[in-house]
């Protein structure tokens, strides 16, 4: 897995199709962050911002490698690995991409409640910052993970449902991105820092069994073909 991990990495790393969703989180939060806002509130934009551009991630691994390289990376390794090491390859990225921008919008927000009358503790409000963007992040690997190859293979099709269902997850009621995000909104109300404990333990059932059914169809069907 190491290797197939790196050498999926390396793939979206040359290809620079990263470089698009990472650009669409920047202006996510110069549009939505701004120096001296309340911490709670600034964090909870981050991590929603988080989930659509993690799905964009994640969908770019899967559909980067050409059909014949993917066709003889899966016979050496499974195409169940080699398809969980491209889903990894999108979490990692965003991965990364979560903790940069976590820590930014921490470091340039105002350590205040709404009404900037409270004082919120910084580590803590950073830590539960991130974890909501780790839940965020989860369920925008799990919309990548259904919305594209090999379970819907057309591109518009796939370009629609990842866009769709990723607005779903941020607004439906009982979504854990929804809860995370909510808990820091509403936090912020009162200077109040909630960790998103159970909504983390929900958002990792959520994305191992997107990855599970995943992997097995793409273990199931004729993997050869390109979205």
């Amino acid at each position: 897995m190491t290797a197939l991990l790196s050498y999926q990495i390396a793939l979206l790393l040359r290809s620079q199709r990263w470089l698009p969703p990472l650009l669409l989180y920047g202006i996510f939060l110069i549009v939505g962050v701004q120096v001296g806002q309340p911490v709670l509130d600034s964090l909870g934009y981050a991590a929603a911002a988080l989930l659509p551009v993690t799905a964009w991630l994640v969908r770019i691994c899967v559909t980067q490698e050409p059909a014949a390289s993917r066709a003889v990376v899966g016979a050496v390794t499974g195409t169940r690995r080699a398809h969980l090491a491209a889903l990894l390859a999108g979490v990692v990225c965003a991965g990364a991409t979560a903790v940069v921008g976590t820590l930014v919008v921490t470091l340039i927000s105002e350590p205040k409640n709404a009404n900037f009358t409270v004082e919120v503790d910084t580590v803590s409000a950073g830590t539960a910052g991130l974890l909501a963007a780790v839940v965020c992040l989860l369920l925008g690997a799990a919309v990548g993970a259904l919305c594209n190859r090999p379970l819907l293979r057309a591109r518009g099709r796939s370009i629609a449902a990842t866009v769709l269902v990723s607005l779903a997850a941020l607004v439906t009621s009982g979504s854990p991105a929804r809860y995370a995000v909510g808990d820091l909104v509403t936090g912020s109300l009162t200077g109040e820092v909630r960790t998103p404990g159970l909504t983390l333990v929900a958002a990792v059932l959520v994305a191992g069994a997107a990855a599970a059914v995943a992997c097995v169809l793409g273990a199931l069907r004729d993997d050869t073909a390109d979205d």
